[in-house]
């Protein structure tokens, strides 16, 4: 048996990074892995689905606005299986990366499947058949989590699928449903409708990315019509039906039933946490309802010397929230100074096109714990950058309450407003206010300049609009 400080069953952003920052603090570490170093996220998420996305774009772009930018093609060919090729190549670089990085920093890695054994004990069932037993003072818990379908419906890989075999597989699909508009399934939308594909995308909700401030999914609604992706909101998905061409999906809404035909059918309805057959109950690890490990503020469960974080405990199922979880729950088992997170002020990220971004409250939100707000909003269409780029479309929208001026959330929808969330959550978490982004001087001609702008109209003070 050998003896580690800390032992990390999981290999995700957040079990690999959790191990990375326990052994640049000096201690002994292990990871345990069962499949891919880097997990879904490098390996059939977070990563292939932005190289998709670039080939999307593009695609887009030469068969939808050639003509706009001076390009003509008499004979347009579209190679999907390169696309999805390339996208293997960018996971498995970074896939090496981690393995280099376990390496430099001296953590041991075991590629098989763990399970608690004991309060400080993990049992590695390696794919060979081997049995290895870890012993250590601190187990990081670092599983994850699996999509889930409705009850009653099949996934076969083929003609019902998860992201997982939809990022893998080379042949496009001629028509496809989409259950469920969250962030996998807006994404796949706009991969597959590049590519001419028939996209359908079904929610439950009444609108789209229903987690999003309502005027971003009206944004969104606009956008995809305009693409000619059909969302059908507030339709419930009673059952699919397999059949030799394809599926047929049939939907309800207050309208009647309907059936979907199309050649596959993607769940994108959401997770459930990876907690099945870690031996937690043995050991007496608490979970809650949704079968989440449970954990305070310093990633602690209720066992000493056991922690847990990531898609496991469901605080918010998102990579760079694992790998945060997990610096601060290896600082706090070294003991070191740290930080905790706010969940609700954690930056979301959408990739779809047009992009969105968002953190903290949205403007409903914020009225219905009774502040009283000021709103800043400004649009893209009147920003250089983005009429330079051919994207005007989309806004910024800064939400703060009026007494203190304190940022209670973002949400932005346009061209890569992704890569604009970080100024705003910093800016929140040092409590600076809209008036003080709005002083701070944002070079000419820069997409970031619409977050200056946003911050000007709370006072009502936009200068170009």
């Amino acid at each position: 048996m050998k003896n580690y400080d800390v032992v990390v069953v999981g290999g995700g952003p957040g079990g690999y990074v959790a191990a990375i920052r326990a052994a640049q603090l000096g201690l002994k570490t292990a990871l345990v892995e069962k499949e891919w170093l880097g997990g879904v996220c490098l390996n059939v998420g977070c990563i292939p689905s932005k190289a998709l996305l670039k080939n999307a774009e593009v695609a887009h772009l030469l068969r939808k606005r050639g003509r706009e930018f001076g390009f003509s093609f008499e004979n347009l060919e579209l190679d999907f299986g390169s696309a999805v090729k390339r996208s293997r190549q960018v996971s498995s670089r970074l896939t090496k990366g981690v393995g280099f990085l376990m390496k430099k920093n001296n953590i041991e890695v075991y590629m098989g499947t763990g399970r608690l054994t004991g309060q400080n004990l993990v049992e590695v069932n390696a794919a060979d058949g081997g049995v290895e037993s870890l012993q250590a003072a601190n187990i990081i818990l670092a599983t994850g989590a699996t999509p889930i379908s409705i009850p009653g419906i099949q996934v076969d890989g083929e003609k019902v699928l998860t992201y997982r075999e939809a990022i893998l597989q080379e042949k496009l699909p001629q028509s496809v449903v989409i259950v469920g508009s969250g962030a996998i399934g807006v994404e796949f939308a706009t991969i597959w409708s590049a590519y001419g594909v028939e996209v359908t995308i079904v929610e439950m909700l009444p609108r789209l990315v229903p987690l999003e401030d309502e005027d971003v999914s009206e944004e969104l609604a606009k956008a995809f019509k305009k693409s000619k992706i059909n969302a059908l909101t507030g339709h419930r998905v009673m059952g699919i039906e397999t059949r030799e061409t394809g599926v047929a999906v049939t939907v309800s809404s207050e309208n009647g039933e309907q059936v979907l035909e199309a050649e596959q059918a993607l769940m994108a309805i959401g997770f459930r946490p990876n907690s099945q057959g870690l031996g937690l109950e043995g050991v007496g690890v608490k979970l809650d309802k949704r079968g989440a490990v449970e954990i305070d503020t310093r990633m602690a469960t209720n066992i000493p010397g056991i922690w847990a974080i990531g898609d496991l405990t469901a605080k918010l199922m998102l990579a760079h929230v694992g790998s945060a979880q997990g610096i601060i729950c290896s600082e706090n088992i070294a003991g070191v100074e740290t930080s905790t997170l706010d969940y609700e002020m954690m930056p979301r990220a959408t990739y779809c096109q047009p992009q969105i971004a968002s953190f903290g409250l949205t403007e409903s939100q914020a009225r219905e714990r009774g502040f009283d707000l000021k709103v800043g909003r400004f649009p893209f269409q009147a920003n250089g950058k983005a009429l330079g780029l051919g994207e005007s479309g989309g806004w910024v929208k800064i939400v703060t309450d009026a007494k203190y001026g304190e940022i209670l959330g973002a949400h932005m929808i346009g061209p890569e407003v992704t890569e604009l969330l970080p100024e705003l959550t910093l800016a929140q978490m040092m409590e600076l206010t809209a008036a003080e982004i709005a002083r701070n001087v944002h070079a000419h001609p820069t997409l970031s300049e619409i977050l200056m702008e946003a911050a000007h109209a709370v006072d009502g003070h936009a200068i170009h609009m």
